[in-house]
């Protein structure tokens, strides 16, 4: 066991002993600084190689005629026209998958957060996360044996098989909102007479809107690029004309990209890089949305 010369003052050799220490932290805090921001730039730029590389093999299909007309095939075999019946069904597509996810995730929310016993809320807590956890060509297999096989492919089909996919996203979101509302405002609501339904729909539900909106925006992000289930849900759409009509098949823009990516002709191959870009666009648009809603959510939680 070191001693302390006797020459040396023992409240110096503490100090110098105290210091070392304190470099060595400075210096280990300093390594693990460097590397968490050497794997946030090494995400960041995996996610601008992506979107780079996306645009730049898609831009020469970029034009007006891409987003305003319906496709067509020249006599040679190369692509022309443009996506927009892709778009159109897109976005049937993510409307009803949104009616049907959006008020189911919200009422099992508030009946697992606000309602329900704790062993039968950690129950759906479970199922709810199996599902999530479900590949998605699974959920595409069982609207189809379901729907399909009785009444056809329709983009109603598809707006269902996407609907499972989201409905687990908007619940936990949910759930993890309702959570952060002051446990005072459900007090105060039930101290002044008001039954519990009541308070849940006039105090709780209005101050945690903007958390929710922000699960379902997240949600249809994640439905919008979903191509496994409509392969067995509305993919035989034999028709170029756009359709609002959700009893038929329609196009959507996953769909678009697989279709033209299996085709010999380098046009179409740029045309199913452009359609991922507009994706890609459209993702985008969606996370922003949801970053406001919940910046305005937790500003409102804050006052």
């Amino acid at each position: 066991m070191a001693t302390t010369p006797p020459n040396i003052d023992p409240r110096a050799a503490v100090l110098f002993q105290t210091d070392k220490r304190l470099r060595r932290r400075r210096i280990v805090n300093r390594l693990m600084e460097a590397l968490g921001t050497l794997a946030s730039l090494l995400a960041v730029s995996v996610l601008v190689i992506v979107v780079a590389s996306v645009v730049k093999n898609g831009w020469s299909a970029f034009s007006v005629d891409f987003f305003t007309t319906s496709p067509s095939s020249s006599g040679f075999g190369t692509a022309e026209g443009g996506i927009l019946p892709s778009i159109v069904g897109s976005f049937v597509l993510v409307l009803i998958a949104t009616l049907v996810a959006l008020p189911i995730g919200v009422m099992v929310a508030i009946f697992v957060s606000e309602l329900a016993p704790r062993k039968l809320a950690d129950t759906i807590r479970l199922a709810l996360d199996v599902i999530n956890g479900l590949p998605t060509i699974v959920t595409g297999i069982f609207i189809f044996s379901v729907l399909v096989l009785a009444q056809g492919q329709s983009a109603i089909a598809g707006g269902l098989a996407l609907a499972i996919i989201g409905l687990p996203l908007v619940a936990r979101s949910a759930q993890e909102v309702l959570r952060l509302v002051p446990s005072s405002y459900r007090e105060a609501g039930l101290a002044l007479g008001a039954p519990r339904w009541r308070t849940i729909l006039g105090v709780i539900l209005p101050t945690s809107l903007g958390g929710i909106l922000t699960g379902t925006t997240l949600a249809i992000a994640r439905v919008a690029g979903e191509t496994a289930p409509l392969l067995f849900t509305c993919s035989l759409a034999i028709t170029t004309s756009v359709t609002w009509d959700p009893r038929e098949p329609v196009q959507s823009m996953p769909l678009t990209i697989f279709t033209s990516a299996e085709q010999p002709d380098p046009s179409f191959h740029a045309q199913a890089w452009a359609t991922g870009a507009v994706l890609l666009g459209f993702v985008l648009i969606v996370s922003l949305i949801s970053k406001f809603f919940l910046a305005r959510s937790r500003r409102k939680l804050a006052r």
